[in-house]
């Protein structure tokens, strides 16, 4: 279950909006890319962008089967936190080669908007946020 997608469609948000996936030309050359990978489809529970493309995944390591995702937020009080950490487990788990996966939260650096890729960019322009 996609608690983000629940989320916004319960608080208004307009569940007609989809969360544009990357397409990759070739297989992932590593775990860790694999990760990368799939938090792309990993969305925040407002609008349809994906935690990569909003410039909230600070960093992804791979030991040992361990998936170990550092991630901040928009806001310190933002209150999905916790759906967006299970969302991040629920979709890691689905890799062959993850077995466990521990999300981190930074506040250093603070997010900015400056870390919102171009793609997230034009995916919150579509869903009427000026950025």
């Amino acid at each position: 279950m996609n608690f983000a997608a629940v989320l916004a469609e319960s608080i208004g948000q307009n569940p007609d909006l989809e969360l544009e996936i990357p397409t990759w030309d070739s297989p992932p050359a590593s775990t860790e890319e694999s990760v990368w990978r799939a938090l792309h489809e990993v969305s925040d529970p407002e609008f349809p962008i994906s935690l990569p493309d909003l410039g909230l995944v600070y960093g992804v390591d791979v030991t040992d089967r361990t998936a170990r995702v550092t991630i901040s937020f928009t806001a310190s009080a933002c209150p999905c936190t916790e759906f967006i950490k299970w969302d991040i487990r629920d979709r890691l788990l689905k890799e062959a080669d993850i077995d466990s996966v521990d999300v981190e939260i930074t506040w250093d650096p603070p997010w900015t908007a400056d870390r919102i890729t171009e793609r997230g960019r034009r995916a919150l322009r579509k869903a009427g946020v000026t950025v």
